[in-house]
């Protein structure tokens, strides 16, 4: 093939929505290379719980980006845009095609649209302190600490979303000052988005059926592993279908519950990674999630364009 001249595709979709299986479908007619956009799948031993991709798909197309940390490995999104660009490089010198397979929307914005976020390595005990301090005596709680030193964030972040509020007391502690405003620097690619479209109902459906599965094969196992080999405290266990499992395994709630309680933040996910996919958002080139062959000529379409 040609020179791409280092354009990059993303398809974009909800978990459960048939991202990697259309991108071993594309590997079959174009020569890419996945990057994973997933914050869960970058950790290793627990494949089952987030869907990675099978030995199968691995073998029938390249991926970046998977299992590469330890499940108690601390992690950040700098981390991740840092080894973005290092894997985008490496298939760009390939000549080949980086396809970022975008579960997790705040990674593959802030690629995409080139974010600069502040170098803030992550502290375990200060974040331990502040996560006792939400269970303990609520989220607002702790909102209410960041609003007293960053007005402006505090605004910016819903109090129920905890992790945030952490990383921007984890910031102002680190640096002794407000988060400030993200930077902008333009990638050295250009791109195009495909967006999988899915009824709702449907994709929970099939999200569903999923993590039936996932139980089927073994995802209670595969937590008891991590408990015996990492504890019981690390954030990743704290994720859907691992904090599940945990409790199932600490006799806490039957197996069917801990499949049912998965479906249901399955669809709260669902739901909330709309807010990282909108429909309306005019870059994003809308596609039916249950037609290869339309993702495919959407990508054709692409390529003729940008190849030299």
């Amino acid at each position: 093939m040609d020179n791409i001249n280092r354009h990059l595709i993303a398809l974009f979709g909800a978990t459960a929505s048939g991202k990697t299986s259309i991108a071993v479908e594309i590997a079959k007619h174009y020569p890419i290379e996945v990057i994973s956009a997933d914050s869960r799948q970058i950790r290793k031993k627990m494949s089952i719980g987030t869907a990675a991709p099978t030995i199968d798909e691995l073998s029938a197309v390249r991926h970046h980006l998977i299992a590469i940390v330890e499940p108690n490995d601390p992690w950040t999104i700098e981390e991740w845009l840092r080894r973005a660009a290092i894997a985008a490089n490496d298939i760009f010198s390939r000549n080949h095609i980086p396809l970022l397979l975008a579960g997790t929307g705040q990674y593959a914005w802030s690629f995409l649209d080139g974010i600069k976020i502040p170098s803030v390595p992550p502290d375990s005990e200060f974040r331990s302190d502040l996560e006792k301090i939400a269970e303990l005596e609520g989220a607002n709680v702790l909102h209410e600490k960041l609003r007293q030193i960053d007005n402006a964030s505090a605004d910016r972040i819903d109090y129920r979303n905890i992790r945030r509020v952490i990383r921007a007391l984890e910031i102002n502690h680190f640096t002794g000052r407000p988060v400030q405003p993200l930077m902008k620097t333009p990638p050295d690619f250009s791109w195009n988005i495909i967006g999988l479209d899915w009824d709702r109902s449907d994709l929970y459906d099939r999200a569903d059926r999923r993590a039936e599965l996932m139980y089927k094969i073994g995802l209670i196992e595969e937590t008891n592993n991590l408990i015996e080999e990492y504890g019981t405290e690390f954030e990743a266990l704290k994720s859907i279908g691992y904090a599940q499992s945990k409790d199932y395994i600490n006799g806490l709630i039957s197996k069917e519950k801990a499949i049912e309680l998965t479906q249901l933040d399955t669809h709260r996910l669902i739901r909330m990674q709309d807010t990282w996919f909108r429909k309306d958002n005019f870059a994003i080139k809308w596609v039916e999630g249950n037609n290869p062959k339309s993702v495919l000529s959407a990508i054709e379409h692409i390529v003729g364009k940008h190849v030299r």
